[in-house]
């Protein structure tokens, strides 16, 4: 099997690190179009990592349209440069305060459906990995680390739930241009706080069980009330327009 060739990591954030890597590797000529990357098994023993951190890493990659995952868990590299959307507000987004609310107001429309179509189309296995993913947080509140992590692998597992892979694509970008911006207010203000991350716990939990219980309208509203919640937060710190 392939190994790469890789640095030992040094930041907190470990599944951006690997991100920058691997995809320094790609652009580098270092993995070529076609080449298979590592198991996640191996990849996370070359880095000295969870397979969660690794997975994590694959969909930023995937995210930026450099790999495809497929089903069995093998990854190929398919692109030699990332996909950039091309919209020149994004070029100088961090701080800037319409494009910010734009990119919220996206995010809030995407998810509040996310939310709708999963109650309808969701797995038992999509229920149980999005507990699983609960249950972390109940455990890892306070860890700003940690928090940040799992509140993103949380959306994107209820967005895979939605079983559209439009959806999924259109959220993963949502998303990364959204953390560009507000990167330092959402670890700061949501994750650092042991209280916010109590509330942000029981907001999740609710959302899981209106996906549960096979109700859409449900589902919707507590995920709006949810993000809601987070939107008001980032918005005081942004300062006024």
């Amino acid at each position: 099997m392939p190994s790469l060739e890789v640095e030992k990591l040094s930041k907190r954030n470990h599944y951006e690190e690997i991100t920058e890597q691997v995809k320094r590797l790609i652009i580098d000529g270092k993995l070529k179009v076609g080449d298979k990357l590592p198991s996640t098994k191996q990849m996370s023993e070359q880095f000295g990592v969870g397979r969660s951190t690794t997975r994590e890493a694959l969909s930023a990659l995937k995210a930026m349209g450099l790999i495809e995952i497929r089903q069995g868990g093998g990854c190929r590299v398919i692109r030699s440069v990332p996909i950039d959307m091309e919209l020149p507000e994004l070029a100088s987004l961090r701080m800037n305060r319409k494009t910010v609310l734009e990119l919220l107001e996206a995010r809030e429309s995407l998810e509040v459906s996310n939310a709708a179509i999963a109650a309808v189309k969701h797995t038992d296995e999509d229920i149980k990995q999005l507990s699983q993913i609960i249950d972390e947080m109940e455990r890892a509140a306070g860890d700003e680390s940690e928090g940040e992590r799992l509140d993103l692998r949380f959306h994107l597992t209820l967005a895979n739930a939605t079983h559209n892979t439009i959806m999924v694509r259109l959220f993963e970008s949502i998303m990364n241009h959204i953390e560009t911006a507000i990167h330092d207010i959402r670890r700061v203000e949501l994750y650092s706080s042991a209280a916010v991350a109590e509330r942000l716990y029981s907001e999740h939990s609710t959302i899981v069980e209106a996906i549960a219980k096979k109700d859409p309208e449900l589902a919707a509203e507590q995920m709006k009330q949810h993000l809601k919640h987070v939107e008001s937060i980032v918005l005081k710190h942004l300062g006024e327009g």
